[in-house]
């Protein structure tokens, strides 16, 4: 079963849930406050050269070009 992410409106937390694809949409409890304004949260997954590496596990991040450092794509240090 997949792990989710997702955002509380209400407390703005964020957590984690495992839930099946079919109800992935569905509306989740928060575990901190309770409420149902919850929403699933966009994951990003590092797929390549760089996840093979093990950049993004030891905390740098694959280089898009969209990370908002403003250097073109693989020169911003953080890979």
């Amino acid at each position: 079963m997949p792990i989710y992410e997702f955002h509380c409106d209400s407390c703005d937390k964020d957590f984690e849930q495992m839930t099946t694809m079919s109800a992935r949409d569905q509306k989740s409890t928060c575990p901190h406050c309770g409420s149902k304004k919850t929403g699933r949260k966009l994951s990003v997954v590092a797929v390549g050269a760089a996840a093979e590496r093990g950049s993004a596990s030891q905390g740098g991040h694959v280089h898009s070009g969209m990370c908002g450092c403003g250097k073109r794509m693989g020169s911003c240090g953080m890979n």
